[in-house]
């Protein structure tokens, strides 16, 4: 019998989307395909600790509002195949490496900092472990968003006009106040699944708006908002190295929350706590947009020199006209999640995404692409 492909699934993290990386974490371990991987869960704390063995992957859902977390002291899951090894490890983050020991691949399902920006591809890297997704360029550039903007502007794609606040400045001039006019969105350079992010409608609200922002990253961008419905693209690198795009998906805020409070845009509660969004896929745009689109997602693909996979998130136009809002090269795996969905539509189920992402990432394999 063939032997089965070992896969780490790294999770949990130091940054603000700890809780949506275990639920990305949960939907991938229970999906990658049992008679080709065996899976070993790999938990990172919020303080930095490395567990090996974690606690049943159904249990990494959100219930009842209540967010899962990675603790040192959790329930021990025995690695597959050999109960022997069962346990809780606990690594400091200096001896994390010995965690991967027979690993063949590794799946970083890691959000934000600390994980989708560069910082475990780059041990990966050194320890010549492949992995899935983007190397250490395109994870750090696509997860500040600043950079991601100027490389996509180099290639002519069309992005939205900010303003970039790093530490040490406190707040916006009149003249660029002027410039992005009202709303405007004030978010974290780097971060995701919409942490930290405040729309602005006076200008009075503006320092609290750079507070809240600044409680996950010291540099804050603040957005001129855009009119447009909000539309995005999965992007799939396959072993050969074709790229494909996915048929566009559309959110649509349909609901109240539990306050009554209609969201405002597609915020935190939103996304993962609140069920309030109607999701359209495909898209209903029109066919020659839909596919401006698609080939826009594919050209920011490689405008960040992305591999393996990304979501592109867009606006589009009451016109059809495109503005590029960002690009995700680890986004979220939870079952809500825009990815899967798209490409469960575009005519690729999640176990056969999956694969096809531990394959190309086997394909490729470390160093020098």
């Amino acid at each position: 019998m063939t032997q089965k492909v070992r896969v780490a699934v790294v999770f949990g993290g130091r940054s603000s989307e700890h809780a949506i990386s275990c639920v990305s974490a949960g939907a991938v371990m229970s999906h990658l395909d049992p008679e080709r991987f065996e899976v070993v869960p790999v938990g990172i704390t919020p303080d930095g600790a490395w567990v090996l063995g974690t606690s049943d992957p159904r249990e990494l859902v959100i219930s009842n509002r209540a967010l899962p977390s990675v603790e040192a002291g959790g329930t021990a899951l025995a690695l597959p195949g050999d109960p022997t090894r069962g346990g809780l490890v606990v690594l400091d983050p200096d001896r994390a490496g010995e965690v991967f020991s027979g690993v063949d691949v590794v799946f970083p399902v890691l959000h934000g900092p600390f994980g989708e920006d560069g910082t475990i591809q780059g041990l990966l890297e050194m320890a010549g472990l492949p992995y899935v997704g983007a190397g250490v360029l395109a994870s750090a550039a696509s997860m500040d968003k600043e950079y991601a903007k100027k490389l996509l502007a180099a290639e002519g794609i069309p992005v939205g006009d900010l303003v970039v606040l790093r530490r040490g400045r406190a707040t916006l001039t009149l003249d660029e106040r002027e410039r992005l006019g009202l709303p405007v969105f004030v978010k974290p350079a780097r971060a995701g699944s919409s942490v930290g992010i405040t729309r602005v409608t006076d200008w009075a609200g503006l320092d609290a708006a750079i507070a809240t922002a600044r409680e996950h990253d010291p540099k804050v961008l603040v957005e001129a908002a855009i009119v447009g419905r909000e539309v995005e693209c999965a992007v799939l690198e396959f072993p050969d190295g074709t790229v494909r795009a996915s048929v566009p998906a559309e959110i649509r805020i349909v609901g109240t929350g539990p306050d009554g409070r209609t969201p405002e845009f597609y915020d935190f509660e939103a996304k993962y706590l609140d069920d309030v969004c109607e999701f359209d896929i495909p898209a209903k745009l029109d066919d020659a947009v839909a596919e401006r689109l698609r080939a826009m997602a594919i050209a920011a693909f490689h405008a960040v020199d992305g591999q393996g996979l990304a979501r592109v998130d867009f606006f589009v136009g009451p016109e059809g006209e495109l503005t590029l809002n960002e690009v995700n090269t680890m986004p979220g795996f939870t079952p809500i999640s825009m990815y899967p969905r798209a490409w469960a539509v575009t005519g690729i189920d999640f176990e056969s995404l999956l694969t096809t992402l531990v394959e190309t990432a086997l394909a490729r394999g470390t160093g020098l692409r």
